[in-house]
This record gives structure tokens, C-alpha cells and sequence, in this order.
């Protein structure tokens, strides 16, 4: 009778213990090397962005969880006018009583569909909730304490980019679009109570929106010491460059609308205007929400969606730059 080996398995833990002998034999040249004035500054604007964000996202993670344990979304299908075109604004204005994070509200936006709010109304709240809610707002006045006009023109360009989005699909989306599968109600889980409903949709928010924290702080520690500062100036000088270059930017980054404010806030040689339209498109359209599209409502769905909410968000944050802040800064 012959025995067959079984390999040894590498577990994530048998990694973390590799990486970690490695840094304590490496510590010598890792230290060496952090002690760069170059590295020095990068790391402190790495934590400044962090840690200024960390609180608003965790409260933004415990309020979406709260949404999905205790708010039915029947609740808001009962709020809302029957006529679809006056649905749309009310949806709009329920982002600030039923925040979430972008995460969060291509979920809830399935949900309502599934139980019978109008496409348009839903699609709406998708984009008004993780961009309009009291959190974000706060966040926002913080990470702009010399510039309270920019809190009105994020909550104006957003709230017109949903509503625009909204009024778009009833005109001329179609239902056939969006998949049959995201018209299917969602049974909760069997014996799962609402607390437990809550933990784990906070963890799984947190873990998600943690992960683009993380790559969002990086990428301003990057940009502070790699970027040159003429080419910010530079970029600064040239107004519609910068706007399109900020609008790809919030697309291509993913960040969290809880922390998004405080790495745009740390571009200071940017005008405000550029940095507007970075607010207000990415909670809009980025590359995790319309993967997460794709998945919830069919290919066929994030196709036209997502470029065309890119466009009417730019448009609309423009728009919002110009009458707010009384022309082009």
C-alpha cells in the first residue's frame, strides 16, 4: 500500500511571517531609506490624509449598515410621488435622510428596483446618496475650512448631476437594459438579526473603502514629491486641461466619497473649479462603481450609464463652479 505526500499549504499567515522576518532583517536599510526628506514628506502627507479621513468614513460605513438593517427600502417606494418625472427629485433629496457610501448604494438601488420603485427614481438615489449625505458634506467643510463655498457647489453638482441622470433614463432609457436579475427581490438571510445585518455590512464597506482610502492617500503623497511643481502650476494655468485631467482622475482612482475630499483638498496649487469636478464625478462614475453596475444590472446597463453620467456630472459641476463661486477660480 503506497502513501501519497501531501504538499504543505502556504497560508496567508505563513506570508505575513515571511514579510515580517524579512522587515526585521531588513530594518537597517528599510530605516535608512524612510530617512529621506523625500520619503519624510510623502509618509506625512500619506498619514495627514489618512487620519483626517479614517472618522467620517467609519461613521459613513456604520450609517450605510444602519440603512441596510433597519430602513426597508418599501419605506421609500411609499414616500415617493406616483408620477416618475416628481419621484426624481424626492429620490434625490432622500440621499441626505438615507446616506451610503458608492459602495452602498448600487445594493440599495437593486433593492428599490426589486420592489418597484421607478427605474429612474432608484437611479437617481444612486447617485445623490454617497454624494449629498450629511457625512460627506461635513467632510468636505473640513477638508476646506478656508473655502465653505466649496461644500454648496459639491451638494449643487451633485444633487443636479442625480436629478439630470434621473429625468435622462425615464426619457430615454429603456427597462429591457437593465438585467431581469436585479428586478428579483432579495430574501434577507435566514436567522440573520438586524444587528448582525449591520456588523456585516459596515465590515464590508469599511474593508472595501478602506482598501481606495489607502490607494487614494498614496497617490497624493505620490503626486506631492514626484510631481515637479511647475507642472501643477502649469496644470493650474491651463483651466479646461485641468478639468479633464481632474475628471479622469476621480475616474480612474476610486476613492470613497467619505475621504475624497481631503486627498483633492491636499492639490492646493489646483483652482477650485478642477477640484470641484473631481468631487462631483467620482461618486458619480469610477471604475469600482461601474464594475459593480456591470454585476448588478447587466453589461448592457454600465455601457450607457456610466458615460453618460460622466459627461452630465463634468457639465454639472462646471455649472455649479461657475454660479457658485461667481466664474473661474
Amino acid at each position: 500500500m503506497t502513501t501519497t505526500a501531501t504538499r504543505p499549504q502556504i497560508t496567508s499567515l505563513h506570508v505575513f511571517c515571511a514579510v515580517l522576518v524579512a522587515a526585521i532583517v531588513a530594518r537597517p536599510l528599510i530605516t535608512e531609506t524612510l530617512a529621506a526628506p523625500v520619503l519624510r514628506t510623502a509618509a506625512t502627507v500619506f498619514v495627514a490624509v489618512c487620519v483626517q479621513a479614517l472618522p467620517f468614513l467609519v461613521l459613513g460605513v456604520l450609517l450605510s449598515g444602519a440603512i441596510a438593517a433597519f430602513v426597508s427600502p418599501a419605506v421609500l417606494r411609499r414616500a415617493l410621488p406616483t408620477r416618475t418625472a416628481a419621484a426624481v427629485p424626492v429620490a434625490g433629496a432622500a440621499g441626505l435622510v438615507l446616506p451610503g457610501c458608492e459602495c452602498a448604494s448600487v445594493p440599495v438601488a437593486r433593492r428599490l428596483i426589486a420592489h418597484g420603485v421607478p427605474d429612474a427614481a432608484a437611479l437617481t438615489f444612486l447617485l445623490a446618496a454617497p454624494a449629498v449625505n450629511p457625512v460627506v458634506l461635513v467632510a468636505t467643510a473640513v477638508a476646506f475650512p478656508g473655502e465653505p463655498r466649496m461644500v454648496l457647489a459639491r451638494f449643487v453638482g451633485s444633487v443636479a448631476t442625480a436629478c439630470a441622470m434621473g429625468w435622462l433614463w425615464q426619457r430615454s432609457g429603456r427597462a429591457e437594459w437593465i438585467a431581469a436579475r436585479a428586478r428579483r427581490p432579495v430574501a434577507a438571510p435566514a436567522g440573520a438579526s438586524r444587528w448582525a445585518v449591520l456588523g456585516e455590512a459596515a465590515r464590508h464597506d469599511l474593508v472595501s473603502a478602506g482598501g481606495f482610502l489607502v490607494v487614494g492617500g498614496f497617490t497624493a503623497a505620490t503626486l506631492s514629491v514626484l510631481v515637479p511643481p511647475e507642472w501643477m502650476d502649469a496644470l493650474g494655468g491651463q483651466l479646461l486641461l485641468a478639468i479633464v485631467v481632474m475628471a479622469v482622475l476621480a475616474v480612474v482612482l476610486a476613492l470613497c466619497s467619505e475621504a475624497d475630499a481631503f486627498v483633492v483638498a491636499s492639490l492646493s496649487t489646483l483652482p477650485l473649479l478642477p477640484r470641484l469636478v473631481f468631487l462631483v464625478v467620482g461618486p458619480a462614475v469610477d471604475v469600482k462603481l461601474i464594475a459593480m453596475q456591470a454585476g448588478t444590472f447587466g453589461r448592457a446597463f454600465a455601457a450607457r450609464f456610466a458615460p453618460a453620467t460622466f459627461v452630465v456630472a463634468v457639465v454639472c459641476a462646471v455649472g455649479a463652479g461657475l454660479v457658485v463661486f461667481g466664474g473661474l477660480r
